[in-house]
């Protein structure tokens, strides 16, 4: 079975996060979970994030907005990432935490596989 678009960017999302060493999980929103909560929850070094994955223009509900929204209000990291933005889960999440300078020679490393 061919895996939608969406479900390629959040395999790049969690190979990204993967890299960084980060924990992080897919909630269940079906039957007892909240509504609106991002694809993948996580913290990475102290830093709790929200991530929803979308795939080419489309864009979060005002429940998914409004989830990402209460996120950064408490402090935490919340993104939505497409195709041609996927690379923000390293420079938002690990960039906050890493110092600047290694964060170029970890993109060397996951681009050449140094």
């Amino acid at each position: 079975m061919a895996m939608t678009p969406e479900a390629k960017v959040k395999k790049k999302v969690t190979a990204h996060l993967k890299t960084l060493g980060a924990y992080y999980f897919y909630p269940v929103t079906g039957g007892y979970g909240k509504s609106g909560v991002p694809d993948i929850i996580g913290c990475y070094k102290g830093l709790f994030f929200g991530i929803e994955c979308k795939a080419g223009k489309n864009k979060p509900t005002p429940l998914q907005q409004k989830n990402l929204n209460d996120i950064k209000l408490n402090g935490g990291i919340a993104l939505v990432i497409n195709e041609t933005n996927i690379d923000d889960v390293l420079t938002e999440i690990g960039g906050r935490v890493i110092n600047p300078d290694q964060l170029e020679i970890n993109f060397e490393e996951l681009v050449h596989g140094i």
